[in-house]
């Protein structure tokens, strides 16, 4: 595929949504006010470079490791760099990457289709007589939470689509057909437990609801009894062991879940007090293409329109064994999703992985349609293929990013602070600059920075994109300082540990953004 980019308009189906933060993180602490040194009337690049210095060599980092790397928009010059070139794992830093390519090669008016497919239309009195194929290439927008939590009228454009082709009954089976993408449902370099928590969510080309559901867990009717478990939306495709216990009032509460690896059965364990008011914990799928169907024919049934046939589904490997044959289907309807503007949004801000990795398997997917040398590579090889392209295009040097996914939650993914930071400044004169920078969370505003920096020089100012996992904290983005300069910034601390949360990685973090925004020296200034 070369670097053009496939750009189309269409009108939104839906209003933004916001939706809940997905990622492997710690408790959010905000930055200790007393921890940032405010800059003086003096300020110079001298006084600020030997205090970034000094904030990154304190003992409490003696055993982890920093990579820093901060740059002038206006001038170009480099203000302060530390291991900049040395590789780290960035976490959700990596969303950066994806969203970059996305815009990139697709453009921001850019929209996912799903289809129904089916071998002929219906007949005079809307019998379908055969099977009919709901065909997904990775919407990540088809949601409950896009209509007031209702999960039917989500699915209502696509009833719609089916009712205006005149279908009534449908003598056959309903296909959920996930071969768009292939590859296994999760990425690459996931431990094996993510799978089994809502930042792991399985990815698939037909997803539905974030393929989580969620649980309602409240004490049973007396001590010694099961707590009383409930789905919403509700299902059978799911199936729940329960093997709680209500205990009597004032006792701690401890719920755990747990889903064995490529198993459709959750064990809920654990205990909850009488008096408990409940709690409420996120149910991931497998083979969320299922679960798409399950309640596609609910929702069709609601509308009338009965389904005589079974339920199945059909993925990258059924469809090379017993391929079906859509260049011969007519397309009864189709839906779209949201422009790609709301959707690089909805994946920065709150940092949701799934979102991602359905955005670089669906670049992956399109260049496989154009490039028969990708065809035999896994959806998401060939989206890192044409990362590693683009990449090229915007001068980073080749060894300085290394991905095998596109939303961070692998541990395998490393990149360096110079090539953010050179990713940043190409992103900000690039044609969609304005819809790149409004998609990351801004500090004491909104996303994963709305509780930090609240109340200082950064709040309302620094807009970056957040990363954590266990071992790895990052933040990287943009920053105007006191002296109306524009930078761009990337932090990273890896293999960083303190019990004490009001000096975790995060502070860490915020402590040198708030310095950057209060900075009132100049980069071009003389004897700096």
């Amino acid at each position: 595929m070369t670097s053009s980019r496939i750009a189309r308009s269409t009108k939104h189906l839906c209003t933004l949504f916001v939706a809940a933060v997905v990622c492997p993180v710690l408790t959010v602490f905000a930055q200790p006010a007393e921890s940032v040194k405010p800059a003086s009337s003096g300020d110079s690049l001298k006084a600020l470079r030997a205090d970034l210095h000094d904030r990154i060599k304190e003992p409490q980092f003696a055993a982890a490791m920093w990579g820093v790397k901060v740059v002038s928009l206006d001038t170009g010059k480099m203000l302060f760099e530390h291991n900049a070139g040395k590789l780290f794992s960035p976490a959700s830093n990596s969303k950066l990457y994806t969203c970059a390519l996305a815009l990139d090669r697709l453009g921001p008016d850019y929209c996912i289709k799903t289809s129904l497919y089916a071998r002929a239309r219906p007949d005079r009195r809307g019998t379908l007589n055969g099977d009919l194929i709901v065909h997904g290439r990775g919407d990540p927008t088809l949601n409950a939470r896009l209509h007031s939590g209702d999960l039917f009228r989500a699915l209502d454009p696509l009833v719609a689509a089916l009712t205006n082709a005149g279908v009534k009954r449908i003598k056959g089976d309903l296909i959920g057909d996930e071969s768009f993408f292939r590859g296994p449902p999760c990425g690459s370099g996931w431990a094996w437990d993510d799978l089994e928590y809502d930042y792991g969510a399985e990815i698939s080309a037909l997803t539905l609801n974030d393929n989580l559901l969620e649980l309602n867990v409240k004490p049973g009717r007396q001590v010694g009894s099961p707590c009383r478990l409930l789905l919403h939306p509700a299902t059978a495709y799911v199936t729940l062991s329960n093997q709680t216990l209500t205990v009597a009032s004032g006792a701690r509460r401890r719920i755990s879940l747990y889903r064995p690896p490529g198993a459709s059965v959750t064990y809920v364990r654990g205990q909850m007090p009488m008096e408990d008011s409940g709690s409420g914990e996120a149910v991931t799928v497998h083979n969320p293409a299922g679960l798409f169907v399950a309640f596609f024919k609910e929702a069709l049934a609601r509308h009338g329109i009965k389904v005589s046939g079974r339920l199945r589904t059909v993925n990258w490997l059924a469809r090379e064994t017993a391929p079906l044959d859509l260049a011969g289907a007519v397309e009864l309807g189709a839906v779209e999703s949201l422009p790609l503007r709301d959707i690089v949004r909805e994946i920065q801000k709150p940092s949701q992985n799934l979102y991602a990795d359905l955005l670089l398997a669906h670049v992956g997917a399109v260049v496989q349609a154009t490039n028969t040398s990708a065809a035999r590579l896994t959806s998401e090889a060939a989206g890192i293929a044409e990362l590693n392209r683009f990449l090229s295009e915007t001068g980073i040097e080749e060894g300085s990013v290394f991905f095998e996914e596109g939303s961070g939650l692998s541990r395998n993914n490393l990149t360096t602070a110079s090539a953010t930071v050179r990713l940043l400044e190409f992103m900000s004169r690039h044609p969609w600059a304005e819809v790149y920078r409004e998609a990351l969370p801004i500090a004491g505003v909104d996303g994963t920075l709305k509780g930090r920096m609240k109340g200082t020089a950064a709040a309302g100012n620094v807009s970056a994109k957040t990363g954590t996992l266990r071992w790895a904290n990052s933040l990287s983005g943009y920053v105007t300082t006191a002296a109306g300069e524009r930078l761009i910034f990337s932090l990273m601390l890896n293999r960083y540990h303190n019990p004490d949360p009001g000096r975790s990685g995060r502070a860490a973090l915020d402590a040198l953004a708030v310095r950057l925004a209060g900075f009132a020296g100049h980069s071009s200034m003389a004897g700096n």
